[in-house]
């Protein structure tokens, strides 16, 4: 009995750490898209970014579209939810859930999550996110 505690506890304490370095994650993400602040949306790379994690709206679209009211249109629940805190970290995090399943299984789930969300589906295996990674890597120690 006592070996079934030890390891309830050990499997708790991982689940509960990857949580707190996801979480850790997220936060330097989006302290290096805006400082953690709902910006204005501003064109950036041949198309609209907005909000606390500069979201796009294809990205939003992939995402699910989270809290998009009924007979809302797209384009305004993308904006609305952008500048929303909550509403963009749950579109970031289905995102990330959608698109790391391409990321090579023994890259870290911080990196995992940085390359998609800057460089999106092939983003974990795109040169172009070698920059992002390093910034948010800095961060994330």
């Amino acid at each position: 009995m006592l070996y079934k505690i030890i390891i309830f506890i050990i499997f708790y304490s991982i689940i509960e750490y990857l949580s707190a370095d996801e979480a850790k994650c997220l936060k330097c993400i989006c302290n290096h898209e805006s400082g953690c602040k709902p910006l204005k949306c501003h064109w950036d790379v041949n198309s609209l970014s907005c909000g606390y994690f500069q979201i796009k709206l294809p990205y939003y679209i992939d995402c699910g579209s989270p809290m998009r009211k009924s007979g809302e249109t797209i384009d305004s629940a993308w904006k609305r939810c952008s500048g929303d805190y909550q509403c963009s970290l749950k579109c970031v995090q289905a995102y990330i859930k959608r698109y790391q399943g391409k990321c090579p299984a023994n890259m870290n789930a911080c990196e995992k999550m940085s390359r998609v969300h800057n460089g999106g589906p092939g983003g974990c295996r795109s040169s172009s996110t070698n920059g992002y990674w390093a910034a948010i890597k800095k961060c994330h120690g």
